[in-house]
């Protein structure tokens, strides 16, 4: 085994730092008394009961978790479907387009996309708002939600669905008792995933979104071309903390998923 050599270690330092130093920083500087974001006044929870009395932040962040949930939940049932198709069919008719269309929205820029969303919904004639935005972000998280049921159902034993069926099973309760609880996890992961990529989103509902429909990281976006302020701090302390609880129930459910599978394969 090759040894974990000090200039691996210190890349490791480097990149890490780089990475969350500045999310701890932010953090750090959400609970400072001052209103200059680069000197400490103190320790104080102000902020957030400012931002409590924010009315325009609370009504974009309602709108984020309702485009977030409804566009996540969307995605999961779709990506699922789309995940089973390319693992259960083998090679049909169209099954190269198939899988561009699905992996295409995964590397095309952001703007590509909310540019050509935009020009759809203008062709339909569509009123922007919250039913776009959420159309927008089913569009591009359901390829997601597919790849991670795809990576799952790679390692599925077909014998399980093939004995269910056997024995009079029908092939929509097989999928429901046999095929689902197997791959949950990684459905319940991909949901996770699509809401944190529809939390995350800016420039796709940027383009989207209509009166009435700015999502927070809209908000938050205008609020910091107008000067970066403890109360934008707070904000972004609370988003960090709402993705760092979907990661740690995603790992939490994979892990109990290995701990529960060799018990499985012994019974």
């Amino acid at each position: 085994m090759k040894k974990f050599g000090s200039f691996n270690i210190f890349s490791l330092i480097v990149g890490f730092s780089f990475l969350y130093i500045p999310i701890i920083l932010l953090i750090l500087f959400s609970f400072n008394e001052s209103r200059l974001v680069t000197v400490w006044g103190g320790f104080s929870t102000k902020w957030y009961g400012e931002l409590l009395q924010n009315q325009g932040i609370k009504d974009a962040a309602w709108v984020t978790i309702k485009v977030a949930f409804f566009s996540s939940t969307i995605a999961t049932i779709l990506g699922t479907i789309a995940g089973l198709v390319m693992t259960r069919f083998g090679n049909f008719k169209g099954r190269t387009l198939f899988s561009g269309m699905i992996y295409a929205p995964m590397v095309m820029p952001e703007v590509i996309i909310g540019l050509s969303t935009l020009l759809m919904f203008v062709a339909l004639a569509i009123d922007r708002g919250i039913f776009t935005v959420t159309l927008a972000h089913i569009t591009f998280s359901m390829c997601y939600v597919a790849v991670v049921v795809q990576s799952r159902m790679s390692s599925y034993d077909d014998s399980l669905t093939e004995a269910a069926l056997d024995l009079g099973c029908t092939p929509f309760r097989t999928f429901t008792l046999i095929t689902l609880p197997i791959i949950l996890p990684a459905v319940i992961s991909g949901w996770l995933l699509s809401f944190t990529l529809s939390l995350d989103d800016l420039v796709i509902a940027s383009f989207t979104s209509g009166p009435g429909s700015t999502t927070l990281p809209m908000k938050i976006y205008s609020m910091v071309r107008l000067g970066v302020t403890p109360e934008i701090n707070a904000v972004s302390t609370i988003l960090v903390g709402v993705v760092t609880l979907g990661v740690i129930t995603a790992s939490l459910i994979g892990r109990r998923q290995k701990q529960q599978t060799p018990k499985a394969q012994h019974t």
